[in-house]
């Protein structure tokens, strides 16, 4: 049961607009002001992380916004660091919305004497005195077992299906789900389900990381509209083979659908001079200047559903509820032609 009027957001660097944004949206759900809990995040000479709250937090249920994006230890940090002031402050339970999860993709030992980071990550959440995690696409669903805390992991297919049912309105038909690798089946397939359209797979074999050797289109693509579907785009190198591969082998258009915009090196020229239509990102990951001037990359917000699962876990209610079409639109009411 809650202890206070209202859950306390609270917020690191890695995002203050998403932060500001599901505050925001909180307010609008609430009819009161929702704001962040005042506080300072910074850095010594050294690089050393400080944190002061100038708040009183004491029996609050705090929220803090921290996405563990690139500086990806600086983030992590700053997350542990403000979980830590909040739990000697008193507060009486503390969630971690991490709206990416960074060192995802080293979930299990791919080698001979290599770490499982993602583990150990979870480990660290855990003893900082975090109590629960929301988060959105996991790279792997079983790390919410890495954790002995609950894990609510929200997806953002529910979103891009929104986005797709409106932005190809009248040509649903023509439309081809890509998983662009067959670890991202599952992912594909569940948007392919609720827009009702064909799935096709992407076969990718890896030399070495970030290098593909080889790829193969599973499926006939032949005059389809292409819509690839995959959790991250880090440097877009393998994302622009396959958009190409797939324009090869009969394709009409390609466009692309990624949870988490990571968009590291050269990521935003290739996609600007690729054969993709467009890449719509969402905001989990602040977007840099260049992904907002970059003309076909499109940005989905997230701070709707994020507020409303803050209010959900707030009152002790159903998560799960938010992956449901009827129960997402009305969140989402105002955009996508709603």
């Amino acid at each position: 049961m809650p202890t206070t009027s209202q859950p306390k957001l609270i917020s690191g660097n890695a995002n203050m607009p998403l932060a500001t944004a599901i505050a925001r949206r909180m307010s609008m759900h609430r009819g009161v002001n929702v704001g962040l809990v005042d506080a300072r995040v910074e850095r010594f000479n050294d690089g050393e992380i400080f944190v002061e709250v100038y708040e009183n937090v004491r029996g609050e249920d705090m929220f803090i916004i921290q996405p563990t994006s690139n500086p990806a230890n600086d983030n992590l940090m700053e997350l542990l660091i403000m979980a830590d002031a909040l739990r000697r402050s008193s507060a009486a339970r503390i969630t971690a919305v991490i709206p990416y999860f960074g060192y995802a993709r080293q979930d299990r030992r791919s080698k001979a004497r290599t770490p499982i980071s993602a583990k150990l990550v979870a480990n660290m959440i855990v003893e900082a005195g975090i109590e629960r995690v929301l988060t959105m696409d996991l790279h792997a669903a079983q790390i919410q077992g890495f954790f002995d805390i609950p894990v609510d992991n929200l997806y953002a297919s529910p979103i891009f299906a929104l986005d797709i049912m409106m932005q190809f309105k009248g040509g649903m038909e023509d439309l081809m789900v890509v998983s662009p690798d067959v670890g991202g089946v599952a992912r594909a397939r569940e948007l392919a389900k609720r827009i009702e359209a064909p799935l096709s797979i992407v076969d990718k074999r890896r030399e070495k990381a970030g290098e593909v050797a080889e790829m193969t289109v599973i499926g006939d693509v032949t005059g389809k509209k292409c819509l690839i579907v995959d959790d991250m785009c880090d440097t877009a190198g393998t994302l622009c083979k396959a958009a190409e591969l797939l324009m090869e082998n009969g394709a009409s258009e390609v466009h692309a659908y990624i949870s988490h915009g990571v968009m590291s090196g050269p990521a935003v020229e290739r996609i600007e001079k690729s054969v993709m239509k467009s890449l719509v990102l969402t905001d989990t990951i602040a977007p840099t200047a260049a992904v907002r001037a970059a003309h076909n990359i499109r940005i989905l917000p997230t701070a709707p559903v994020f507020a409303q699962a803050i209010l959900n876990i707030w009152n002790g209610t159903s998560v799960s509820s938010l992956f449901e079409t009827p129960t997402l639109e009305p969140v989402y009411e105002g955009q996508f032609g709603i």
